[in-house]
């Protein structure tokens, strides 16, 4: 069967049927290492990336910026790493933005945070309105500091309807903020949450819903319950997460720690050997939602520091998709095709860890439950 028939056959199977519309996301969110890493059929986790573009439309990562302003103890921005390497130090400019829109009018959904701050883009009110207007969803999952913003910036993020900021507040006091968040001000992004909060009234509007996401770490661990009341007091999502450097400050308290996150687990390593599956696995990102760059070069995922796979500035999006290291990687990446010293994944930990030769990680009973009944659903009449 060819990836088109595949494909085809995917979403008009679910498109047909309400109950198989609703195991697209379940299918997505829980068989995707599985698909992917562990039965090596990329192939059926593509036909699902389909069914979800075709019926969600498309979603990718853009950076805004990659400059940031804090110095938090852990981050490669911080410690200048990222800024003599492919990621650079910049902001994404507004045209680059308009113009890949425009090419692309499938796209709904863009995560525009990763290694910056986004606040410090000096055209960002523009890609926010421009967003609005072309019907594309805008969010910063994966987080911003929200400690330099004007007034303007935040009444625009409730009147263009920016869908989710995850704001990093990693303590409930000052005091312990600022261990991890050097040149950070707990006070400042309050008032910052608040004057959403204030603007969200004045619009009569849910937008954007706000998350508290609180690194755990051994000196902040005594306000998680502080944290999360007042992140309640603000309307927002409270978010604990795990360090991904356990040697920076490691929890002292692990058992206060699983209890109080209601994670179960006080670091990653617990988290996979107990849950048997992956707390972060960014690989799928280069299936569902590429990773590109401020300056238009071709991440793949947000992880990916070491190189890039093209430039979808110059090349265009689906062009860039497409080009032979970008498919290589992903063949890769499943395990179909032998390693390539041109591919930056290899430099990844995260690819030993969980794609190379150290992997442990097994396929859970769920996802090899729910990639039965994706089978299923493709082989009835």
């Amino acid at each position: 069967m060819s990836d088109s028939t595949l494909k085809g056959r995917i979403i008009n199977q679910i498109m047909s049927n309400e109950k198989y519309r609703k195991l697209i996301r379940e299918i997505l969110d829980d068989t995707r290492y599985h698909l992917l890493f562990e039965s090596g059929k990329p192939e059926i986790y593509e036909g699902l990336v389909a069914v979800k573009n075709s019926v969600f439309g498309r979603m990718i990562r853009l950076e805004a910026s990659s400059v940031c302003q804090l110095r938090c103890r852990a981050c490669s921005t911080a410690r200048g790493k990222n800024r003599r390497g492919v990621i650079g130090w910049g902001f994404l400019k507004f045209d680059d933005f308009r113009r890949l829109i425009d090419e692309n009018p499938d796209i709904r959904t863009i995560e525009i945070s990763n290694w910056g701050e986004i606040f410090l883009n000096p055209e960002l009110e523009r890609i926010v309105r421009y967003a609005f207007h072309h019907n594309v969803r805008l969010k910063a999952a994966n987080g911003v500091n929200l400690n330099t913003v004007s007034p303007s910036m935040l009444e625009s993020l409730v009147k263009y309807r920016f869908n989710y900021l995850n704001v990093s507040l990693d303590g409930a006091t000052h005091e312990t903020y600022k261990i991890y968040r050097r040149k950070g001000s707990f006070h400042q992004v309050i008032r910052n949450v608040e004057m959403i909060n204030e603007f969200k009234k004045k619009y009569d509007s849910n937008l954007p819903k706000m998350s508290w996401q609180f690194v755990v770490f051994g000196h902040n661990e005594h306000e998680i319950d502080k944290a999360a009341e007042k992140a309640r007091e603000l309307g927002m999502e409270f978010r604990p997460k795990l360090n991904h450097t356990p040697q920076y400050s490691p929890v002292v308290n692990s058992e206060l720690v699983k209890k109080k996150t209601g994670i179960g687990a006080a670091s990653r390593d617990e988290f996979d050997k107990l849950k048997r599956k992956a707390y972060s696995r960014p690989c799928t990102q280069l299936w569902d939602s590429p990773q590109i760059n401020w300056d238009g070069a071709l991440l793949g995922c947000c992880v990916n520091k070491f190189g890039s796979f093209g430039n979808v500035f110059d090349e265009g999006l689906d062009g860039a998709l497409n080009n032979e290291k970008f498919t290589y990687a992903k063949q890769m990446i499943a395990g179909l095709v032998p390693p390539r010293e041109d591919i930056p994944c290899l430099q990844c930990k995260v690819w030993k860890k969980y794609n190379g030769d150290e992997r442990t990680l097994p396929a859970s009973s769920t996802a090899e439950y729910l990639t039965h009944t994706l089978e299923k659903i493709l082989t009835q009449k």
